[in-house]
């Protein structure tokens, strides 16, 4: 990939160049430090071979579908897929893939690594948000694991059902609505013009916090996934957008606080690294003043991929967002009259029937891979699976034994040097009796 320099106050940092990226800003002063390139960098799909079935008309999604077949093949030849993530992965860091390959070694060694979680995209997340600290990234992860089991995360789509969602909307507008240049999907939030007194009339802060969980959840297992197909290359972060109109310091109260608290917590530990830009438009004097308050809770991390723009931000989201994925309250041409506004459509990928069928048909041949082809006998692919991570297994649990069998050896051979030493401390004091005998014989004789 070709590589470009992106100058920030603090850091130059370099990153590879892909057709489709957005331009960076270019001015001094704009941006602060940032440690690390884009999280999709390295994601990308590989090269489409020459010999790959004509498109349709109508494009490369379509023609997919005109091949289901295909699909599977191809699918079984990457192996068994154990998520959606590594199926539509894309191109690896090497250096990466060693400190991910390491990092889950040791929690399979540990017993500490469940196979829901057991994928490479989520691990490298927590890595690099600990600046790839094994043992702070350990941590977080563990904690992370931790609370998805405590707040039920795993099973929040199918049991959660929000039904105040219309009327939390007209209290509190926001939603996702479109993708960006590169293909990431853009969140939008109207702060200003947000009512929380009315909002706490029609659910509870526990509610709403459980439903931005939910999103949280959607967003990696659905949006990202519809992205990539539309885009060829692997999307895991989001664009964002907060309009804070008319928003100071009044705007920040106890139940405010408690909300922006809980969430900032739950997006930063268990949700890292899913933040690609955050762009906070309209921001008067008595917002700056609050921002002073709200950006000491924040990481540098976090910072660093903020920018606080006032009226004039146009030029700054074009730059990012084509006209047509802004609604036109933000300078884009969209209004999603069809579904009373752009932050109840839902709009993206996601909801296209053409990548829907994709989706459905690589979860179909994941379960095909799992459950075997042939009236429930294992496929060819998935006994060579099996036999494989059964062999991983095995020489994870010597490894495990190896391992122990040292630390008892050196146990006992520092207690074997303890009792060495004693032995010689006696021997000493004996050799110093015995002279001392000697010499009293001596005396005696004279």
């Amino acid at each position: 990939m070709n590589k470009l320099k992106e100058t920030y106050r603090d850091i130059i940092i370099s990153r590879g160049s892909e057709e489709g990226e957005e331009s960076t800003a270019k001015r001094s002063g704009e941006w602060t430090k940032l440690k690390h390139p884009p999280i999709e960098t390295y994601w990308l799909f590989p090269p489409e071979k020459e010999d790959k079935a004509p498109s349709s008309p109508k494009g490369g999604i379509k023609s997919l579908l005109n091949y289901p077949i295909k699909i599977r093949d191809s699918l079984k030849g990457i192996g068994r897929s154990k998520s959606m993530q590594v199926v539509l992965q894309g191109a690896r860091d090497p250096k990466d893939e060693q400190l991910v390959q390491s990092f889950r070694e040791m929690l399979l060694l540990e017993g500490q690594l469940p196979p829901k979680h057991n994928d490479y995209h989520t691990l490298l997340r927590f890595l690099r948000m600990r600046d790839f600290d094994i043992s702070k990234s350990k941590e977080m992860f563990l904690n992370y694991l931790k609370w998805c089991a405590d707040y039920g995360v795993d099973t929040i789509l199918k049991e959660f059902k929000f039904e105040e969602y219309a009327e939390v909307k007209k209290f509190y507008p926001h939603g996702y609505h479109g993708v960006d240049k590169f293909g990431r999907p853009i969140y939008i939030e109207r702060i200003g013009m947000v009512d929380l007194n009315a909002l706490l009339q029609v659910t509870t802060v526990e509610r709403f916090i459980r439903h931005h969980v939910s999103e949280q959840e959607k967003t990696l297992s659905f949006r990202y996934p519809s992205c990539s197909i539309a885009a060829k290359r692997h999307i895991a972060s989001t664009t964002s957008i907060l309009d804070v109109t008319g928003v100071g310091m009044s705007n920040f109260s106890k139940p405010a606080r408690y909300l922006f608290m809980e969430i900032l917590k739950i997006d930063s530990n268990y949700y890292p690294e899913t933040l690609h830009r955050l762009f906070i438009i309209n921001a008067g004097s008595a917002f700056r003043m609050l921002w002073k308050v709200v950006k000491a809770f924040l990481d540098a991390r976090t910072l660093a991929k903020i920018q606080v723009l006032g009226s004039n931000y146009f030029s700054n989201l074009h730059e990012l967002i084509d006209p047509s994925n802004l609604p036109s309250f933000l300078g884009g041409n969209c209004t999603c009259s069809d579904y009373g506004g752009c932050l109840f459509s839902d709009k993206g990928p996601w909801n296209n029937p053409e990548i829907k069928e994709v989706l459905q048909a690589v979860s179909a041949t994941e379960e095909v891979d799992t459950l075997g082809g042939n009236g429930g006998e294992p496929s060819e692919m998935g006994i060579v699976q099996d036999q494989e991570d059964s062999k991983y297994e095995e020489n994870l649990i010597r490894n495990k034994l190896a391992s122990e069998k040292i630390v008892a050896f050196e146990a006992a051979l520092d207690e074997t040097k303890m009792k060495i030493e004693a032995l010689a401390a006696a021997l000493e004091d004996t050799k110093m009796a015995l002279k001392g005998l000697a010499q009293h014989i001596e005396d005696l004789k004279n």
